[in-house]
């Protein structure tokens, strides 16, 4: 894919694959979550991941910053390959690596008071002394806008924008220079995640963050990344810059996507396509057809479409996508 700012995160052909045992009597079960996917991050940037449940965008998010191992593919963070790292030298590359997970209650240990929660990164990472932890995590608490009294409290006493803010103030302790947000506000209320979203914004304007935001709901993907990928089965269909994927959708399941989003006005009803009601099964990670994944699924499907799965291919300037109506003999003509 076409750069023209520093490559701060990068994987190529990126595979995760799980084994499911069932039990005595039946064999292992393959489970394929994220197949093949690459993807640049830029520095500075926001990237949107987007997709139903089970599309591979979390299980994608923890491979590409090694949380997980990857089954196949490579992995490089600031230019240097760390697909096979291991130990202590892996331990330096995720330190500038961190994630929010999406349920802050159960991401947090319920039997640590808040200050050691947020400073335990530097016990573990930097061996930092007592002294120095509780000093760092009241600036990273005045920082989230957290009370200081909040310090000794346990996380049960807190609300749930409450307690993302202390999993955003943990993922900020080392000071990292990427940061995977796991659907950070899906578990919140709306006005406290339009709290939540401007936070956000301000800590990476003020600490040069990039961020991988991941999400199933696009009207929140919208309005706060730079560039949007969209996930099925774990795989990328889709791929632009948010103002062109959403003026300019191409693949049958980001029109999908879009055409449910909520609308209030006139306006914003002009700018969503009529609603696309998907019918079909979801094929089963266990089970992914070698043709294209959304085919059961898919409106405009055609014969060509079994001919395989297609390539992910740049249809105008830095937008790509995965379908055969525009690869080869299902290439529609251009306008």
């Amino acid at each position: 894919m076409k750069r023209n700012r520093k490559t701060l995160l990068r994987t190529e052909q990126l595979s995760k694959h799980f084994v499911r045992n069932p039990g005595l009597l039946g064999r292992p079960i393959l489970i394929k979550a994220v197949s093949q996917v690459s993807l640049d991050v830029l520095v500075g940037e926001t990237l949107g991941i987007v997709g139903e449940s089970g599309s591979g965008k979390t299980t994608f998010g923890k491979t590409a910053i090694r949380i997980y191992r990857p089954t196949q593919g490579r992995i490089w963070f600031n230019g240097a390959e760390i697909t096979s790292t291991k130990g202590g030298a892996l331990r330096q590359y995720q330190k500038n690596m961190q994630m929010v997970f999406q349920d802050p209650g159960s991401s947090l240990n319920p039997r640590r008071k808040i200050g050691n929660i947020i400073s335990q990164p530097l016990k573990i990472y930097e061996k930092t002394g007592k002294r120095a932890s509780r000093q760092k995590a009241r600036e990273l608490m005045e920082i989230v806008e957290l009370p200081m009294a909040f310090m000794h409290r346990y996380p049960r006493s807190l609300s749930g924008g409450q307690k993302q803010r202390v999993g955003i103030a943990r993922a900020i302790c080392l000071s990292p220079r990427l940061i995977v947000l796991d659907e950070p506000t899906s578990s919140l209320d709306v006005s406290v995640q339009a709290k939540i979203l401007a936070l956000l914004e301000k800590l990476q304007y003020d600490l040069n963050l990039t961020y991988v935001y991941i999400s199933h709901d696009l009207s929140v993907i919208s309005n706060i990344s730079n560039r949007i990928a969209v996930m099925y089965l774990g795989e990328i269909m889709e791929i632009a810059h948010a103002t062109e994927l959403f003026g300019n959708p191409l693949h049958p399941y980001t029109k999908a996507l879009i055409s449910a989003i909520p609308v209030v006005t006139d306006e914003e009803l002009e700018l969503i396509p009529e609603e696309i009601t998907l019918e079909g099964e979801i094929p089963a990670p266990s089970a992914v057809p070698t043709h294209c994944k959304f085919f059961s699924r898919c409106q405009e499907r055609t014969d060509v479409c079994r001919a395989g799965n297609p390539k992910l291919v740049e249809v105008s300037d830095n937008h790509f996508v995965r379908c055969h109506l525009y690869t080869g003999a299902g290439r529609q003509p251009s306008s």
